[in-house]
Protein backbone atom coordinates (compact mmCIF):
# COMPACT_ATOMS: atom_id res chain seq x y z
CA UNK A 1 0.00 0.00 0.00
CA UNK A 2 2.96 2.20 0.93
CA UNK A 3 4.45 1.78 -2.63
CA UNK A 4 1.07 2.01 -3.98
CA UNK A 5 0.39 5.28 -2.79
CA UNK A 6 3.54 7.00 -2.63
CA UNK A 7 3.63 6.06 -6.67
CA UNK A 8 0.15 7.39 -6.70
CA UNK A 9 1.36 11.20 -5.34
CA UNK A 10 4.53 11.27 -7.61
CA UNK A 11 2.91 10.45 -10.48
CA UNK A 12 0.51 13.84 -10.00
CA UNK A 13 2.94 15.77 -8.85
CA UNK A 14 5.36 15.21 -12.06
CA UNK A 15 1.83 15.53 -14.20
CA UNK A 16 2.32 19.41 -13.33
CA UNK A 17 5.59 19.49 -14.58
CA UNK A 18 6.03 21.56 -18.19
CA UNK A 19 8.10 19.10 -19.33
CA UNK A 20 5.27 16.20 -18.79
CA UNK A 21 2.66 19.03 -20.24
CA UNK A 22 4.46 19.36 -23.59
CA UNK A 23 5.04 15.65 -24.02
CA UNK A 24 1.04 15.63 -23.84
CA UNK A 25 0.87 17.54 -26.90
CA UNK A 26 2.47 14.83 -29.00
CA UNK A 27 -0.07 11.70 -29.11
CA UNK A 28 -2.47 14.94 -29.04
CA UNK A 29 -1.19 16.61 -32.26
CA UNK A 30 -1.38 13.02 -33.88
CA UNK A 31 -4.71 11.82 -32.30
CA UNK A 32 -6.50 15.18 -33.02
CA UNK A 33 -5.43 14.60 -37.28
CA UNK A 34 -6.88 10.93 -36.79
CA UNK A 35 -10.20 11.68 -35.15
CA UNK A 36 -10.74 14.89 -36.90
CA UNK A 37 -10.54 13.44 -40.28
CA UNK A 38 -12.26 10.28 -39.61
CA UNK A 39 -14.91 12.79 -38.08
CA UNK A 40 -14.85 15.29 -41.55
CA UNK A 41 -14.68 12.22 -43.63
CA UNK A 42 -16.85 9.83 -42.38
CA UNK A 43 -18.77 10.94 -39.34
CA UNK A 44 -22.48 11.43 -41.65
CA UNK A 45 -21.83 7.98 -43.28
CA UNK A 46 -21.27 6.35 -39.84
CA UNK A 47 -24.35 7.95 -38.13
CA UNK A 48 -26.82 6.86 -41.27
CA UNK A 49 -25.11 3.53 -41.24
CA UNK A 50 -26.01 2.90 -37.21
CA UNK A 51 -29.59 4.66 -37.77
CA UNK A 52 -30.46 1.57 -40.53
CA UNK A 53 -29.17 -0.39 -38.33
CA UNK A 54 -31.03 0.47 -34.92
CA UNK A 55 -34.58 0.99 -37.36
CA UNK A 56 -34.24 -2.58 -38.76
CA UNK A 57 -34.27 -3.82 -35.46
CA UNK A 58 -38.35 -4.03 -34.82
CA UNK A 59 -37.79 -4.74 -30.99
CA UNK A 60 -36.12 -0.99 -31.01
CA UNK A 61 -38.14 0.70 -33.53
CA UNK A 62 -41.45 -0.36 -31.41
CA UNK A 63 -39.77 1.14 -28.22
CA UNK A 64 -38.52 4.24 -30.14
CA UNK A 65 -42.56 5.15 -31.21
CA UNK A 66 -43.34 3.68 -27.86
CA UNK A 67 -41.71 6.63 -26.24
CA UNK A 68 -41.79 9.51 -28.62
CA UNK A 69 -45.95 8.50 -28.12
CA UNK A 70 -45.29 9.34 -24.32
CA UNK A 71 -43.52 12.54 -25.33
CA UNK A 72 -40.11 12.05 -25.82
CA UNK A 73 -39.28 13.62 -28.82
CA UNK A 74 -36.96 12.71 -31.46
CA UNK A 75 -35.14 9.81 -29.35
CA UNK A 76 -33.42 8.58 -32.75
CA UNK A 77 -31.49 11.85 -33.29
CA UNK A 78 -30.29 11.49 -30.04
CA UNK A 79 -29.71 7.88 -29.66
CA UNK A 80 -27.06 7.88 -32.92
CA UNK A 81 -24.82 10.33 -31.89
CA UNK A 82 -24.29 8.66 -28.67
CA UNK A 83 -24.38 5.09 -30.41
CA UNK A 84 -21.48 5.91 -32.75
CA UNK A 85 -19.14 8.25 -29.65
CA UNK A 86 -19.24 5.10 -27.52
CA UNK A 87 -18.78 2.69 -30.35
CA UNK A 88 -15.52 5.17 -31.36
CA UNK A 89 -14.60 6.15 -28.01
CA UNK A 90 -12.55 2.30 -27.28
CA UNK A 91 -10.40 2.48 -30.41
CA UNK A 92 -9.43 6.06 -29.42
CA UNK A 93 -8.66 5.22 -25.95
CA UNK A 94 -6.39 1.69 -27.57
CA UNK A 95 -4.74 4.43 -30.17
CA UNK A 96 -4.16 7.04 -27.37
CA UNK A 97 -2.69 4.38 -25.50
CA UNK A 98 -0.32 3.17 -28.20
CA UNK A 99 0.37 6.64 -29.31
CA UNK A 100 1.31 7.47 -25.47
CA UNK A 101 3.94 3.61 -25.37
CA UNK A 102 5.22 4.92 -28.31
CA UNK A 103 5.79 8.64 -28.20
CA UNK A 104 5.64 9.71 -24.81
CA UNK A 105 6.09 6.76 -22.11
CA UNK A 106 9.95 6.74 -23.33
CA UNK A 107 10.62 10.24 -22.10
CA UNK A 108 8.57 9.98 -18.91
CA UNK A 109 10.87 6.86 -17.88
CA UNK A 110 13.85 8.76 -18.67
CA UNK A 111 12.46 11.85 -16.29
CA UNK A 112 11.65 9.55 -13.56
CA UNK A 113 14.63 7.64 -13.76
CA UNK A 114 16.96 10.76 -14.12
CA UNK A 115 14.86 12.34 -10.95
CA UNK A 116 14.78 9.61 -8.78
CA UNK A 117 16.90 6.21 -9.70
CA UNK A 118 19.99 7.17 -11.33
CA UNK A 119 21.55 4.71 -9.16
CA UNK A 120 19.75 1.89 -10.98
CA UNK A 121 22.25 0.01 -12.87
CA UNK A 122 20.54 -0.59 -16.59
CA UNK A 123 20.43 -4.53 -17.60
CA UNK A 124 18.66 -4.12 -20.60
CA UNK A 125 16.44 -7.55 -20.09
CA UNK A 126 14.34 -6.48 -23.44
CA UNK A 127 14.33 -4.27 -26.36
CA UNK A 128 12.58 -2.21 -29.04
CA UNK A 129 11.42 -5.37 -31.00
CA UNK A 130 10.38 -7.32 -27.78
CA UNK A 131 8.34 -4.14 -26.50
CA UNK A 132 6.68 -4.20 -30.51
CA UNK A 133 5.67 -7.81 -29.91
CA UNK A 134 4.72 -7.72 -26.33
CA UNK A 135 2.18 -4.46 -27.82
CA UNK A 136 1.13 -6.31 -30.40
CA UNK A 137 0.30 -9.02 -28.52
CA UNK A 138 -1.58 -7.58 -25.62
CA UNK A 139 -3.40 -4.75 -27.82
CA UNK A 140 -4.73 -7.65 -30.22
CA UNK A 141 -5.67 -9.52 -26.68
CA UNK A 142 -7.31 -6.46 -25.59
CA UNK A 143 -9.13 -6.26 -29.35
CA UNK A 144 -10.65 -9.27 -28.88
CA UNK A 145 -11.88 -9.40 -25.14
CA UNK A 146 -13.58 -5.92 -26.28
CA UNK A 147 -15.37 -7.54 -29.58
CA UNK A 148 -16.51 -10.32 -26.94
CA UNK A 149 -17.78 -8.65 -24.64
CA UNK A 150 -19.72 -5.88 -26.55
CA UNK A 151 -22.64 -7.58 -26.63
CA UNK A 152 -22.85 -7.15 -22.62
CA UNK A 153 -22.01 -3.62 -22.76
CA UNK A 154 -25.82 -2.84 -23.37
CA UNK A 155 -26.83 -4.15 -20.01
CA UNK A 156 -25.84 -1.01 -18.08
CA UNK A 157 -23.87 -2.30 -14.85
CA UNK A 158 -21.34 -4.44 -17.23
CA UNK A 159 -20.60 -1.06 -18.98
CA UNK A 160 -18.87 0.56 -16.25
CA UNK A 161 -16.86 -2.96 -15.52
CA UNK A 162 -15.91 -4.26 -18.69
CA UNK A 163 -14.29 -1.33 -20.20
CA UNK A 164 -12.44 -0.51 -17.81
CA UNK A 165 -10.93 -3.71 -16.76
CA UNK A 166 -10.28 -4.33 -20.44
CA UNK A 167 -8.45 -1.19 -20.75
CA UNK A 168 -7.02 -1.68 -17.32
CA UNK A 169 -5.44 -4.88 -18.26
CA UNK A 170 -3.99 -3.43 -21.49
CA UNK A 171 -2.14 -0.09 -19.55
CA UNK A 172 -0.90 -2.61 -17.01
CA UNK A 173 0.63 -4.87 -19.59
CA UNK A 174 2.11 -2.19 -21.70
CA UNK A 175 3.27 0.13 -19.23
CA UNK A 176 4.98 -2.00 -16.45
CA UNK A 177 7.10 -3.33 -19.55
CA UNK A 178 8.33 -0.07 -20.91
CA UNK A 179 9.13 1.20 -17.62
CA UNK A 180 11.35 -1.83 -17.17
CA UNK A 181 12.26 -2.41 -20.79
CA UNK A 182 15.94 -0.67 -20.20
CA UNK A 183 16.52 -1.17 -15.75
CA UNK A 184 15.80 -4.64 -15.52
CA UNK A 185 16.32 -8.12 -16.71
CA UNK A 186 13.81 -10.49 -17.41
CA UNK A 187 14.10 -12.32 -14.44
CA UNK A 188 13.43 -9.40 -12.67
CA UNK A 189 10.63 -8.16 -14.72
CA UNK A 190 8.97 -11.34 -14.26
CA UNK A 191 9.57 -11.44 -10.32
CA UNK A 192 8.23 -7.76 -10.00
CA UNK A 193 5.18 -9.03 -11.98
CA UNK A 194 4.37 -12.05 -9.63
CA UNK A 195 4.93 -10.08 -6.33
CA UNK A 196 3.15 -7.13 -7.47
CA UNK A 197 0.31 -8.09 -9.85
CA UNK A 198 -2.44 -7.22 -7.68
CA UNK A 199 -1.66 -3.90 -7.27
CA UNK A 200 -0.48 -3.16 -10.60
CA UNK A 201 -3.41 -4.41 -12.13
CA UNK A 202 -5.28 -2.39 -9.41
CA UNK A 203 -3.55 0.41 -11.12
CA UNK A 204 -4.68 -0.26 -14.25
CA UNK A 205 -7.92 -0.72 -13.66
CA UNK A 206 -8.56 2.82 -11.37
CA UNK A 207 -6.53 4.63 -14.67
CA UNK A 208 -8.98 2.80 -16.78
CA UNK A 209 -12.24 4.24 -15.04
CA UNK A 210 -9.97 7.58 -15.34
CA UNK A 211 -9.50 7.10 -19.15
CA UNK A 212 -13.44 6.64 -19.31
CA UNK A 213 -14.17 10.55 -17.99
CA UNK A 214 -13.13 12.03 -21.41
CA UNK A 215 -16.48 9.94 -22.67
CA UNK A 216 -18.78 12.70 -20.39
CA UNK A 217 -16.97 15.61 -22.68
CA UNK A 218 -18.28 13.70 -25.95
CA UNK A 219 -21.36 12.72 -24.87
CA UNK A 220 -23.28 15.82 -25.64
CA UNK A 221 -25.93 14.49 -27.33
CA UNK A 222 -27.44 15.40 -30.37
CA UNK A 223 -25.31 18.95 -30.18
CA UNK A 224 -22.12 16.26 -30.34
CA UNK A 225 -22.19 17.21 -34.32
CA UNK A 226 -22.51 20.88 -33.87
CA UNK A 227 -19.26 21.02 -31.36
CA UNK A 228 -17.89 18.56 -32.70
CA UNK A 229 -14.45 20.96 -33.54
CA UNK A 230 -14.34 21.82 -29.90
CA UNK A 231 -15.08 18.64 -28.32
CA UNK A 232 -12.82 16.02 -29.71
CA UNK A 233 -9.85 18.07 -29.22
CA UNK A 234 -10.53 18.74 -25.67
CA UNK A 235 -11.60 15.17 -25.33
CA UNK A 236 -8.13 14.00 -26.85
CA UNK A 237 -5.98 15.92 -24.70
CA UNK A 238 -7.66 14.68 -21.61
CA UNK A 239 -6.96 11.41 -22.75
CA UNK A 240 -3.24 12.28 -23.19
CA UNK A 241 -3.18 13.55 -19.95
CA UNK A 242 -4.57 10.39 -18.25
CA UNK A 243 -2.42 7.98 -20.13
CA UNK A 244 0.20 10.32 -19.30
CA UNK A 245 -0.47 9.72 -15.60
CA UNK A 246 -0.72 6.57 -16.15
CA UNK A 247 2.32 5.82 -17.50
CA UNK A 248 4.21 7.93 -14.61
CA UNK A 249 2.03 6.10 -11.79
CA UNK A 250 3.23 2.70 -13.30
CA UNK A 251 6.97 3.99 -13.89
CA UNK A 252 6.83 5.67 -10.58
CA UNK A 253 5.88 1.98 -8.97
CA UNK A 254 7.74 -0.29 -11.47
CA UNK A 255 11.25 1.16 -10.53
CA UNK A 256 10.74 1.91 -7.10
CA UNK A 257 9.85 -1.86 -6.62
CA UNK A 258 12.97 -2.54 -9.11
CA UNK A 259 14.79 -0.83 -6.60
CA UNK A 260 13.86 -2.32 -3.45
CA UNK A 261 13.81 -6.23 -5.19
CA UNK A 262 17.82 -5.22 -6.12
CA UNK A 263 18.26 -4.01 -2.64
CA UNK A 264 17.18 -7.21 -0.47
CA UNK A 265 19.11 -9.31 -3.09
CA UNK A 266 22.22 -7.52 -2.20
CA UNK A 267 21.27 -7.73 1.94
CA UNK A 268 20.60 -11.51 1.33
CA UNK A 269 23.80 -12.18 -0.92
CA UNK A 270 25.41 -9.57 2.31
CA UNK A 271 24.27 -11.84 4.83
CA UNK A 272 24.77 -15.53 3.17
CA UNK A 273 28.40 -16.03 4.20
CA UNK A 274 28.89 -19.44 6.55
CA UNK A 275 28.11 -18.02 9.86
CA UNK A 276 31.04 -18.42 12.44
CA UNK A 277 29.97 -20.78 15.25
CA UNK A 278 30.06 -19.14 18.88
CA UNK A 279 33.22 -20.36 20.91
CA UNK A 280 32.07 -21.77 24.14
CA UNK A 281 33.38 -20.78 27.72
CA UNK A 282 37.77 -20.96 28.03
CA UNK A 283 37.69 -21.90 24.31
CA UNK A 284 40.04 -18.81 23.53
CA UNK A 285 42.66 -20.31 25.73
CA UNK A 286 43.34 -22.82 23.47
CA UNK A 287 43.66 -21.46 20.16
CA UNK A 288 47.30 -20.49 19.18
CA UNK A 289 48.50 -17.03 19.88
CA UNK A 290 48.89 -14.67 17.37
CA UNK A 291 52.11 -14.52 15.08
CA UNK A 292 53.90 -11.37 14.82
Amino acid sequence: MRLFLDSFWRAVAYCLMPRVMLLSLLPLALLLTLTMGWGYFYWESTQSWVQSLLTSWQIMQGMMTWLESYGAGNLMAVLVPLVVIFAITPLIVILTLLAVSFMMTPALVNLVAERRFAHLAKKHGANTWTSLGWTLISTVAALIAMMVTLPLWAVPPLIFILPPLIWGWLSYRLMVYDALLEHASRDERITIGKHHRLWLLLIGVLTGYLGGLPSLVWASGSLFAMAFVVLVPVAVWIYAIVFAFTSLWFTHYALAALDALRAESANVVMGASVPVPALASGDDASLPPPTA
